[in-house]
């Protein structure tokens, strides 16, 4: 791994390495200089790269970002030469964390080639899987091409709430077996968990599973109106008042410090988390406050970016917006030149209160939720309450 310190560091001093490699090394710190260093990533490295290997998938989720979601592998999924040259055009842009998602990353008989092909190129791969078809024999073969975690969707603390969501009887019992089969293996585990009306209450439980299960992580997604979301939208989405009020909940819980925590699909968290860490006296370090001090809000297009299963490249998997296409230009360029990419790298422009905000640059708002409620992926993010100091000037 390259350190932060002398000839190991990146050429403007920048901490390299995959956030937990970094983290390694830093999390007794009880300063912040590194991990905010490495928070603000004012070079743009690439940091995580989600790629919906296959637009099939078991399930019929109620959220799900595809509303074409296929009952068997696609015609235009990338096919396993498309798939090896996209793997190592990741590896030429950079050294992120490589997430096999889908539709269900399971249902290509290729993906563990894909994973070794990956692993063999110098990247950290991570599988996102429903979990519902990993047995025994599904679990070893993930092991054994190297993957270094597995996240598992939970979106209910009990089958009831989880099989509802998910739309099928029995996925729940399936994926906490699936979940177990990798435990049992010494595999990495993470629960992931969207949250919406359908579990509002149930944030404390499914993190209480999740520390159960033995997960070295659990990160909720606050739900984005985006593919079969935008048709639950009106029923499934918490009023912003209820996002302030979970995500505090949420901070809450992760000063218990047993498992690690993440907000995702929330950047307000990292206001909330700031503004709770000032009124306990504290400073937001590795030490104190974990991964959570080396990373920010919305990542779209900054660190992160994400790959359909036909080639396009999206700032995330819930934002709509085309920053190029793997099979007409290098990705590498897509990630260096996107003119989209470029518009998310300026906190400066965002619109509306978010552009007022105090708080921006460790925020940004949801560029997706943005998106879905004005068509504009730089408008102010709908569904928070804070008002910045700027306006309570005004």
């Amino acid at each position: 791994m390259k350190g932060f310190h002398g000839k190991d560091s990146g050429s403007h001093g920048m901490p390299e390495g995959t956030i937990k490699e970094v983290y390694s090394q830093i999390k007794e710190h009880g300063h912040g200089k590194v991990s905010h260093q490495y928070m603000k990533n004012t070079q743009n490295q690439l940091r995580l790269v989600f790629w919906e290997t296959t637009a099939g998938c078991n399930l019929e989720c109620i959220h799900c970002r595809r509303l074409d979601v296929s009952t068997q592998l696609a015609n235009d999924d990338l096919t396993t030469e498309e798939s090896f040259e996209l793997v190592d055009a990741i590896a030429e842009a950079g050294n992120p964390i490589l997430v096999l998602s889908g539709g269900e990353p399971l249902f290509r008989p290729d993906i563990f080639d894909i994973a070794k092909h990956a692993v063999e190129k110098g990247l950290t791969v991570a599988l996102a899987t429903n979990g519902t078809l990993v047995d025994e024999t599904m679990a070893k073969k993930i092991v054994d091409a190297g993957v270094s975690r597995v996240s598992i969707s939970l979106d209910g603390a009990d089958a009831e709430t989880h099989d509802k969501f998910r739309k099928l009887k029995g996925s729940f019992e399936m994926a906490i077996k699936g979940f177990n089969h990798l435990k049992d293996l010494g595999m990495s585990m993470q629960v992931n968990c969207t949250i919406a009306k359908h579990n509002e209450d149930q944030l404390r439980d499914l993190y209480d599973l999740a520390v159960k299960l033995g997960a070295e992580a659990i990160h909720i997604f606050m739900l984005v109106p985006v593919g079969c979301g935008v048709e639950i939208a009106e029923d499934q989405m918490l009023p912003a008042e209820k996002y302030e009020e979970l995500l505090n909940l949420f901070y809450d819980l992760s000063k218990d410090a047993v498992i690690q925590t993440k907000a995702t699909c929330s950047p307000h968290y990292f206001r909330i988390m700031r503004e709770r860490a000032k009124e306990e006296g504290t400073k937001i370090t590795p030490k104190t406050h974990g991964m959570a001090a080396m990373t920010k809000g919305c990542l779209a297009g900054t660190g992160v970016c994400f790959v359909s299963h036909k080639g396009e490249v999206f700032p995330c998997g819930y934002l709509p917006v085309e920053a190029g296409h793997i099979k007409k230009q290098k990705f590498k360029d897509i990630w260096k030149d996107s003119p989209v990419f470029a518009k998310l790298r300026e906190p400066d422009l965002l619109g509306g209160k978010c552009g007022e905000c105090e708080y921006k640059k460790v925020c940004e708002g949801c560029r997706a939720r943005a998106f879905y409620e004005t068509g504009d992926y730089m408008a102010e993010e709908p569904y928070c309450i804070y008002k910045p100091k700027m306006m309570n000037k005004a």
